[in-house]
């Protein structure tokens, strides 16, 4: 079946999403604070709450404990929430519901009850908003298991995720970054689902495999258009789902070329970039030709001035730094 597509923002693309399945389920409904609020969410929440009413487009107060355990509660009884923190950081309230309840619910139930909510981080990285504002934690939920993370990094991705994330039977984290809001790509108009655990090959190459997920794989394609005219043939994935990782896509590629960078938008420690580093060296080792080398944030806080936030975000010029390095 062929999509129609057209031109849209990863912001619409989300608000897209959601307005379609809240249409044909009403099961399907959103909370969080400043879901009314363009400040709060941008253009992800445009005009839900006038289509869809305050019964299910709930703007919470601010307490993150209690409207996560109300979006678990509710799952388990048959709904399919979809909770939104703006601020992903604030995600830290609510890890009793999220980790203790809401991963562990399927298996401690002996298969028998599931807790299907979304819960939808908002990364919110730069502007001078300093530690406590511009964190990205996926890799703290990747660690649990029950949970599935998924970071996409196109409008295509974001509309597609969120469709397969919210009827997904299991707890989803959904990772989105504000860095990705001006974003505009082809976006078919009608619901589909991009699969959870499948990522894609955005260019084929054959010197070195660069792998990213969210606002990193933009940069890694931003640093690819200088490479190519280096005579560099890099080949990138976009991982999309960071767990489950897509391991047969990652292996065959590093297999081809023998060599591998990651590009993370996280701490460097202990993160996305180490376990996947990790995968690779404990199953395909001998393929590998160079040392893998890893790009990621710093291991300190983010700053609060622009100045020091421009040595502290990773971007193209470190991922092709690290090509060189390699090549």
């Amino acid at each position: 079946m062929s999509l129609s597509k057209r031109k849209l923002s990863y912001g619409l693309a989300i608000n897209e999403a959601l307005c379609q399945i809240m249409e044909k389920d009403m099961s399907v409904f959103l909370l969080g604070q400043g879901v009314k609020s363009p400040w709060y969410v941008g253009a992800t929440c445009k005009d839900l709450l006038d289509k869809f009413g305050e019964n299910r487009v709930i703007d919470t107060p601010i307490s993150e404990n209690a409207m996560t355990g109300t979006a678990v509660g509710a799952a388990l009884i048959g709904m399919r929430p979809v909770a939104v923190y703006p601020r992903m950081d604030f995600m830290i309230y609510a890890f009793d519901p999220i980790i203790n309840e809401a991963a562990n619910w399927h298996y401690m139930s002996g298969g028998k009850s599931c807790a299907p909510v979304v819960f939808w981080g908002i990364i919110n990285r730069g502007g001078e908003q300093a530690a406590q504002h511009s964190q990205a934690l996926q890799s703290l939920f990747a660690h649990i298991p029950g949970l599935k993370v998924v970071a996409p990094s196109t409008p295509y991705d974001a509309k597609g995720l969120m469709l397969a994330a919210i009827k997904d039977d299991n707890p989803v984290i959904y990772i989105d970054d504000r860095w990705l809001y001006g974003v505009e790509g082809d976006v078919p108009e009608e619901i589909y689902a991009v699969p959870i655990g499948k990522g894609i090959v955005r260019k084929q190459g054959k010197d070195v495999t660069i792998v990213a997920a969210s606002y990193m794989a933009q940069e890694a394609i931003k640093a690819n258009e200088f490479l190519e005219k280096q005579g560099i043939s890099a080949e990138i994935i976009d991982l999309r789902s960071l767990k489950p990782i897509d391991e047969e896509l990652l292996f065959e590629s590093v297999k081809k070329t023998g060599k591998l960078v990651i590009a993370d938008g996280t701490w460097k420690s202990y993160g996305v970039s180490a376990e996947i580093s990790a995968l690779v060296s404990e199953n395909i080792f001998k393929y590998l030709k160079a040392p893998v080398q890893r790009v990621a944030l710093p291991d300190c806080p983010a700053p609060a001035n622009q100045v020091l936030e421009k040595a502290y975000y990773p971007t193209k010029d470190n991922i092709i730094e690290a090509v060189k390095k390699i090549i």
